[in-house]
């Protein structure tokens, strides 16, 4: 593995992966912690709200950098040969369309 074809390959496979996968946190509660913030307490994994609303949303972004995290390393090992083809154009797709995804999933707020 040479750093310099590595890091190109981590960081557009680490933003396409990481889009992806805060839209699949966001859609199953996949959060890797809850925060209450009425008693200010962090639990492992989802917890059901207590005594005020429980917010999932930094469990979110946690669940989604880890995840992107290993796909990219992973990517990263790749031969150059397997990733010679790998658009840059990924980095500001993915995220686009994952913003229209949202909307359709939030459309229902939208249409109120």
């Amino acid at each position: 593995m040479i750093a310099a074809r590595s890091k190109p390959v981590f960081v557009i496979t680490f933003a396409a992966a990481y889009a992806i996968l805060y839209v699949v946190s966001v859609q199953y509660n996949l959060a890797l912690f809850t925060y209450h913030a009425a008693t200010e307490e962090f639990h492992f994994l989802v917890q059901p709200a207590s005594d005020g609303p429980a917010m999932y949303w930094y469990g979110w972004l946690a669940t989604s950098a880890l995840g992107a995290s290993a796909i990219a390393a992973l990517t990263s090992w790749l031969p150059s040969a397997s990733t010679k083809r790998l658009w840059s154009g990924l980095a500001w797709s993915t995220p686009l369309v994952v913003m229209i995804v949202f909307v359709y999933i939030l459309r229902r707020y939208f249409m109120q």
